[in-house]
């Protein structure tokens, strides 16, 4: 029996009650055949019988399936079924009755809209923004340059440790001002309020949008999320903030003016609240309103022209797409997101009023002018002083001969990336479990005390990426995730039983099972949070499970033992305990945990097979992490090296070394890490693979993988990115607009010309299910357009002008017609509907950047 979710309102059947059931006349019959007729072409057999299971009998996996989607898509004579009908009905005739019964049903809402023409920008235009955005840059390096140098000169005439710690408290706090203020004072320069509209991307006006964005990342105060004094930076940006609202999504909004946010509301980390999105071509801005009392979930994303009501929710891993809204009261989990009874908001309030929050914020600005500024700026400059190698080369009647600059390079780089990683590895496997101690489990705390700055600081310390990256992948993750505090039980180990990208509230409080495998993207979520309270808890994860990517696992999450969870799956928080299953999509519906196909490599698994093979993935395993922490440190030699060559030649050419330094820093850092992940590939494409992971080809794939790639997020939103991306391997088009893909085994992957790739999604050409790895090649035709957040797997093929949804996952093998618009999680064919906002009309697309400049004005 395939048992549905509670949450999902779709009714299951066994077998014997589906071949049981009358045909429901010659329309089921002649569709029946037909579709058998297609599913025998894509397994390459003579017949498919009416009632074999598509799994259990049949042996057919997801991929197969969705290739015979593909294929029934394209009859005319034939209804379209989506995954979601693959797995409601698993027989040829339960799905012939189902598709013929029970046709899909339009949407309740307005005429939906016809496809919008992609917008090709000229080459001209292209060029010049990214012209522009160039020389913005190399200026705001060099006055930051200026302004560094000179402070640093001021420092260093100081007598006394005394006047060392006043002038560093003065330099850097007026610098920290600036950096907080400059972005508020551009935003309200160059774009005064936000207004809802549209605008071409690599125009003027688009220009102006990305100086403010760029500013608002790059800003210290993102060091404040969580901190009430982020709330206030967000009032000051245009934001209508009440009182008493919690956010701790670290996606800064951009339209700020466009926000409006209730007292009381909790919005929970990694949500996406952005206020634009790009399509097709264009920068759309729209309202984002949120009541009084709400609450938002972990992995969320509000699209523009969305609401929700006083006292609404909306779970984890769940999505409102444009022109949703929830009403007043109402729960609603899933991408879209649909009615739900589950409670998400599970923590008793506490007492924390107008003056706690003060209280929190001012210490936290006394703790950073007080503490942490002049111990930065101040210790550099002892730092300076106080090593011969750097204090001699400031001094310009100074000339050191470069076999002495490469010798003093290599040793501060050595003492400075060994001492991190000894000392780190030390405090991550002490202070945490000292911290534990003042915030114990399941107790209500509230906001903004002591315990709450403990809880904090303990998730920063403990979710640094370096070491997760580090071990990930092999074997020896799990004894780093045991130092940290991971109670990982009785550790059957495969030697990827985690992957590099891992985050959690605080590892005190996380129990995996045995034989738990974890691919990337786990967010345990350990904590529960109120306008005025928090609480820690243990969150378990149940034995013998695999989870995909890119999942939150909440506390109280409703799996147990045996569980295949999918990747972006919505973990339930209701039901009953689902053991010896598969879960897919949000709100999840259950799947087989596995078929026939993916045992071919359970021989690698046990005995004497699996222990020859374990062995030599460690090796390969071990002598893999210690080549990346070999090129790390390179990386940092030749970062100290050219600083070192920066100070020599300051005493020469005065500050504009600095500016340069910073501007070499990025260049250099770049194409180090593509020579690095070319040599890596020998300079050849990856060929997609179906192999266990004791195959080395995989262990080689392992290794690829922890090639650093987050440093080009700096090039989000200019045409850099798709260089960049060119010369890793990507094979893609011409005038892509990337504002923060990320894209693994990037030599898989092709976009087409003029494609809109918007920030947190996601192109994966692999698969791991438990011991079995897969990948294909995932192509984007022209034009095509990825939603905030949107995953997209491997062997995927989007048709040109293709559209994708926010927080979408489009699953493996799917084709996307040209022009279609697609959304959900599984993805199937959803049209955008003509919900706007009242007054705003239909869309009129600008001509030339005049108009749309003052669309944003």
């Amino acid at each position: 029996m395939v048992e549905q979710s509670s949450d999902v309102h779709i009714e299951g059947m066994d077998d014997e009650t589906l071949v049981a059931r009358h045909v429901g006349g010659p329309a089921v019959s002649e569709t029946q055949s037909r579709l058998a007729d297609v599913l025998a072409d894509v397994m390459g057999v003579e017949n498919v019988p009416a009632d074999a299971h598509f799994f259990e009998t049949l042996g057919a996996n997801s991929l197969v399936m969705a290739q015979f989607c593909a294929r029934v898509r394209k009859r005319e004579d034939l209804p379209s079924p989506s995954m979601k009908d693959i797995y409601r009905y698993p027989t040829i005739h339960a799905l012939a009755e189902g598709l013929t019964e029970t046709p899909s049903a339009p949407a309740p809402t307005a005429a939906v809209m016809p496809p919008e023409p992609v917008r090709r920008a000229s080459g001209l235009s292209h060029a010049l923004c990214g012209t522009a955005q160039l020389l913005i840059f190399l200026g705001y390096s060099l006055v930051a340059g200026f302004a560094t140098a000179g402070g640093y000169e001021w420092v260093a005439t100081s007598t006394g440790a005394w006047d060392v710690y006043l002038r560093s408290l003065v330099f850097g706090g007026v610098g920290f001002v600036a950096l907080c203020a400059f972005p508020v004072v551009a935003k309200w320069v160059l774009i005064g309020r936000w207004k809802a509209g549209e605008f071409p991307v690599w125009g003027l006006a688009y220009l102006r949008f990305w100086v403010v964005k760029a500013l608002l990342h790059a800003n210290p105060m993102i060091l404040f999320i969580g901190n009430p004094l982020y709330v206030f930076y967000l009032r000051a940006l245009g934001a209508r903030i009440g009182k008493g609202v919690t956010i701790l999504s670290h996606s800064v909004p951009v339209c700020t003016d466009l926000l409006t946010i209730g007292s009381g509301t909790v919005i929970r980390k990694d949500s996406f609240f952005l206020g634009y999105r790009a399509h097709a071509g264009y920068i759309q801005t729209g309202r984002i309103s949120i009541g009084r009392d709400v609450y938002i979930g972990e992995k969320t994303v509000l699209d523009i022209d969305t609401s929700m009501g006083d006292g609404a929710q909306l779970g984890h891993s769940s999505s409102l797409h444009r022109g949703q809204s929830v009403p007043a009261g109402e729960h609603q989990h899933g991408s879209p997101a649909q009615t739900t009874d589950v409670d998400y908001l599970r923590v008793a309030p506490a007492r924390c009023g107008t003056g706690r929050r003060a209280w929190f914020g001012l210490a936290s600005l006394l703790q950073l002018f007080l503490l942490y500024i002049p111990l930065g700026v101040g210790g550099l400059y002892i730092l300076f002083d106080a090593v011969p190698a750097v204090r001699r080369r400031l001094d310009p009647r100074t000339a050191l001969p470069p076999g002495e600059l490469v010798t003093d390079a290599v040793v501060l780089s050595l003492v400075l990336f060994v001492g991190f990683v000894v000392l780190g590895l030390v405090l991550l496997c002490t202070l945490p479990r000292l911290l534990h101690l003042v915030v114990p489990p399941d107790r209500v705390f509230p906001l903004y005390g002591f315990r709450y700055a403990v809880h904090r600081a303990t998730a920063r310390m403990t979710n640094l990426k370096f070491f997760a990256w580090l071990f990930g992948d092999s074997s020896y993750v799990v004894h780093y995730l045991r130092g940290i505090g991971y109670d990982l039980s009785h550790v059957e180990q495969t030697g990827s039983n985690f992957g590099t990208e891992l985050q959690h509230e605080t590892p005190l409080l996380v129990t995996v099972g045995s034989g738990t495998m974890v691919a990337d993207g786990l967010s345990v979520v350990n904590a529960d949070y109120s306008a005025t309270s928090f609480r820690v808890s243990r969150a378990t994860i149940g034995a013998r499970n695999f989870l995909g990517n890119n999942i939150a696992y909440p506390i109280g999450g409703r799996t147990g033992e045996n569980c295949l969870l999918a990747t972006k799956v919505m973990v339930p928080l209701d039901g009953e305990v689902r053991e010896g299953v598969g879960l897919l999509g949000s709100p999840c519906f259950e799947i087989p945990r596995s078929v026939e196909r993916d045992s071919r490599f359970d021989k690698f698994r046990s005995g004497d097979a699996l222990r020859r093979s374990l062995a030599a993935k460690n090796r390969y395993n071990l002598r893999s992490m210690a080549f990346m922490l070999f090129v790390r440190w390179l990386h940092v030699l030749g970062l100290t090296l050219l600083g070192l060559a920066t100070v020599e030649l300051y005493g020469v050419l005065g500050h504009v070394v600095i500016a340069t330094y910073m501007a070499l820093t990025l260049v250099v850092t770049t194409l180090y890490y593509v020579l690095l992940e070319r040599c890596l590939t020998r300079f050849r494409r990856l060929r997609p693979m179906l192999c266990s992971i004791y195959d080395p080809a995989f262990w080689a794939q392992e290794r690829l993988w922890k090639v650093p790639d987050r440093h080009l997020n700096i090039y989000n939103g200019t045409p850099f990115k798709a260089l960049v991306w060119r010369l890793t391997g990507v094979r893609v088009g011409r005038r892509v607009f990337d504002d923060g893909c990320y894209m693994t085994d990037r030599t898989l992957a092709v976009i087409g010309d003029d494609c809109t790739l918007n920030a947190g999604s996601k192109v994966q050409c692999h698969s791991q299910e438990d011991g079995t790895f897969k990948s294909d090649i995932s192509t984007l035709g022209a034009g095509c357009t990825l939603g905030v957040g949107a995953h997209v797997h491997y062997g995927v093929t989007m048709g040109d002008g293709a559209r994708l949804a926010p927080d979408s996952f489009l699953m493996k093998g799917e084709e996307v017609p040209a022009h279609a618009r697609w959304g959900g999680n599984p993805a199937v064919e959803m049209p955008e509907t003509a919900v706007l906002p009242a007054g705003s009309g239909p869309r009129t697309p600008p001509s030339v950047d005049s108009a749309a400049a003052a669309s944003v004005k």
